[in-house]
Order: structure tokens, then C-alpha cells, then sequence
């Protein structure tokens, strides 16, 4: 069945200009695939996703990308990634080198373990960045090691190696991005934990996945990113945002998020991690301000991340950049084009489940400051005139549709399960 969907994806590719070179991406629901999508198309690239089979994704709208299902590694990751080679494959009878581009945690994992047919690059991490893509432990201490404030951290497998000194509150979240066991990827999520008892079920929700967890101090303040292209002349096209607003305000990615100007003190300590790493392609490091203006580490994330929209809005195409880079290490990206006065970009499925999220109210007491209903009603209707909309674009309006109702339906059913 596979090889028959291959073939079938394969010759209606044949049927276009095969000249292009060809970006294979995924997986295809990543919240950043459409405008990853949009970024190579306007590049010049043919452009086909793999997608986890049953699975919706707003780009199967797209009038610009084919999609290839596979086995979801959430069900079986070495079919997965049989199946992806494979694929690979069935594509290497085009022209020319193409690219494969992880564009979510599960990918990039993905991508480290397939074999690489002739004529294809990787425009990812691989080996050793790889695994600190992966690794939380490994990033925290790479961090320090590059001048970033880190909250203390503690490994745990389990509620017994505990510090007995844990200062509340605290936050749990598992140690490396995904966790394979039983022939499966797994991911947990991030329990904000007011006491001993609040931790007590945070254990319990993660249950016997195995792998260790990350215990933090538990910090309140904004959430800031900083992006950037690793190339062979350094670090460039640096830029940064600020989220405005999480999903769930509980802990989430953002559902509005604003351009602000790269913070001076946190060029060096980003030069410093990315040039140490030997990291190669796009990369985006989150902080996190406290109320004292203090930025704090968070994470490295190695693959393209929620807000694109914001950076291409300001003439920033990492994907396209990566892609160019894997195909030619001596690429260099062009300056990119002035943009005068703030920019505020929102996804408009989040910010409905923003709303909803705000109506349900906060589900632990470390959460000091909960945002007001009215209050959240008067900032979503208040909308400047920069603003605009991830995952739109005029002539692939279909994406967004797609992508703000699928944005909806997936939050919903997550919270009744």
C-alpha cells in the first residue's frame, strides 16, 4: 500500500518542472508548515510533505505542495521511518540533489535515523546536534557553559529522587523532546506544580513512559525567542520576538506574538551555544523575561517553529535560507528588507481556544495572575494596525481555514480526553 501511494506521488511530481530542486518536509501538521510551505515555493522549490497517516493538516489545502502519508511514529517509529526512506527513494528518480527538512521534534528524531538515498541532504540536525536537539539536560548545560542565566535543574525518573529541598512552585517537564519506547515515539507535557501534592499528580499523568523529567523552578514573566542561520561565516540574520499572548495561558506555544529588537547582552551567549554546537541551518533559542528583566534559558528548539509567520512577515525566510545552505554550504542569504515599526502576528484558531482557556480557569495555584474574561475579550478585539495572521496567504486561502479550524478541533478534543 505504501509503495502504491509513492509511486502514484511520485509520477504526478513527474508531471511538473522537474528542474526545481525538490524540498521533502514534515511532518506536515507542524504549526509552521504552510508558511514553511510558502517560503520555499517563493524560492523556487518544488515542495511535498509527509504527513502521519489520518492525521489533518492544514497544507493537504495547499495549491502549492503535494502530501505523502506514512505510518504516525507515535504508532510504530520504525515503520515510520522505513516508510520515509522509502519515499525518499521513490523521489530520487527526479533531477538534481533535494532536501529533507524536519519541521517538528518527531521529524527531526525521525530524520536522524532514516538512511539517506544518493542526491539526498539534510537541511537539519544530525549526530551530535541531533541529540542536543533532543536532549534538555544537554542544552541547560550547554547554556550555562555559554553565558545564559539557567534555572537550576534536577534529572528525575520518578517521585523518590525528589530533592527534599524542592522549592514550590516548581515545573515538570520530560527531559528530552520525545521518548521512544515500545516501538513508539511518546511526548509529555509541562505540569506547573504549586505543592507536593500538585507533583504527586503530575508523576501520575506521566506514568511509567519511562525516560527521565526536568524539574525547574517554577517562573512567571514573558516568553521571548530569539532566531537565527548558523552558516560557515557564523551566526547571522539574528531577530527576536515576544510572545503577547499563550494558547493556554497555563503554558503553551503563543497564539500572538510580536517582533521586538535582538536583546545586545544575548548576542554573545548565542553566538557562543550555536558556534560550540557546530550547528548548521535555522535555529530558535526561548527565554523567558522575569519580572525583574532577567532573561533565563529555556530551550533550544532545532527545526522551524510556530511564530514563521512573524519572521517572514519581516522578510526573514529561514526555511528557505536552511535549504539553500544544505544544498550549498557556501550560500549566503540576502539582507533582508527593512521593515519600519512594530509587527504583531496571531493565529486565529489559538486565540479562539485563548478564550476558552481563559473561561476555564487555571487548573493549578502556582498561577498567580489568571487573565480576566473581559479583559482577554477587549485585547482579541483590539487589533493594531500592523497585525497580521499566521498561516494566511491570498491565493492558498484554504490553508487558513483549514488551519484555524483544525487548530480548534484538535485543543477541543485534547481537553475531553
Amino acid at each position: 500500500m505504501a509503495e502504491e501511494h509513492g509511486l502514484r506521488l511520485s509520477a504526478a511530481l513527474g508531471r511538473g518542472c522537474t528542474k526545481r530542486p525538490m524540498i521533502l518536509a514534515g511532518f506536515a501538521n507542524a504549526l509552521s508548515a504552510p508558511e514553511v510551505a510558502w517560503s520555499l515555493v517563493d524560492a523556487g522549490f518544488q515542495v511535498v510533505f509527509f504527513a502521519k497517516r489520518g492525521r489533518p493538516s492544514a497544507v493537504r489545502h495547499s495549491r502549492h505542495a503535494k502530501v505523502y502519508e506514512i505510518t504516525a511514529p507515535e504508532e510504530n517509529s520504525a515503520r515510520t521511518a522505513s516508510e520515509l526512506s522509502e519515499l525518499m527513494s521513490l523521489l530520487d528518480d527526479q533531477e538534481g540533489r533535494h532536501v529533507l527538512l524536519p519541521l517538528d521534534d518527531s521529524a527531526v528524531w525521525l530524520c536522524d535515523q532514516v538512511i539517506f538515498p544518493g542526491g539526498w541532504v539534510l537541511a537539519g540536525p544530525r549526530g551530535r546536534c541531533a541529540e542536543l536537539a533532543m536532549d534538555k539536560g544537554r542544552q541547560i548545560e550547554a547554556a550555562g557553559e555559554a553565558g545564559f542565566n539557567v534555572p537550576k535543574s534536577t534529572l528525575v525518573s520518578g517521585p523518590s529522587e525528589v530533592p527534599t529541598d524542592l522549592c514550590f512552585p516548581a515545573i515538570l517537564r520530560p527531559a528530552t523532546a520525545v521518548v521512544v519506547g515500545k516501538g513508539r515515539l511518546e511526548k509529555g507535557g509541562n505540569w506547573i506544580c504549586a505543592d507536593e501534592r500538585e507533583l504527586a499528580r503530575a508523576f501520575d499523568a506521566w506514568g511509567n513512559r519511562g525516560g527521565q523529567l526536568l524539574l525547574q523552578p517554577f517562573m512567571q514573566g514573558i516568553g521571548e525567542g530569539i532566531f537565527g542561520l548558523a552558516t560557515d561565516d557564523g551566526v547571522v540574520q539574528l531577530s527576536s520576538h515576544r510572545r503577547l499572548r499563550m494558547m493556554n495561558p497555563h503554558g503553551s506555544g503563543s497564539s500572538a506574538c510580536a517582533a521586538q529588537p535582538v536583546p545586545e547582552e544575548m548576542r554573545a551567549p548565542v553566538e557562543r551555544f550555536i558556534r560550540k554546537s557546530g550547528w548548521v541551518g535555522m535555529f530558535m533559542i526561548e527565554l523567558l523575561r522575569d519580572r525583574s528583566g532577567r532573561r533565563w534559558f529555556i530551550e533550544l528548539n532545532g527545526r522551524s517553529w510556530g511564530s514563521m509567520a512573524l519572521a517572514r512577515r519581516q522578510g526573514l525566510e529561514y526555511p528557505a535560507w536552511s535549504a539553500q545552505i544544505a544544498l550549498d554550504s557556501r550560500y549566503s542569504a540576502p539582507p533582508s528588507r527593512a521593515v519600519d515599526g512594530p509587527i504583531e502576528c496571531r493565529n486565529l484558531g489559538r486565540e479562539v481556544m485563548h478564550l476558552l482557556f481563559v473561561l476555564r480557569g487555571s487548573k493549578s495555584r502556582a498561577i498567580e495572575a489568571w487573565p480576566s474574561f473581559w479583559g482577554t475579550v477587549r485585547e482579541l478585539l483590539s487589533i493594531p494596525r500592523r497585525t497580521t495572521f499566521y498561516n494566511w496567504r491570498r491565493d492558498d486561502w484554504k490553508v487558513f481555514v483549514a488551519d484555524s479550524f483544525n487548530s480548534i478541533r484538535e485543543q477541543v478534543f485534547k481537553v475531553k480526553r
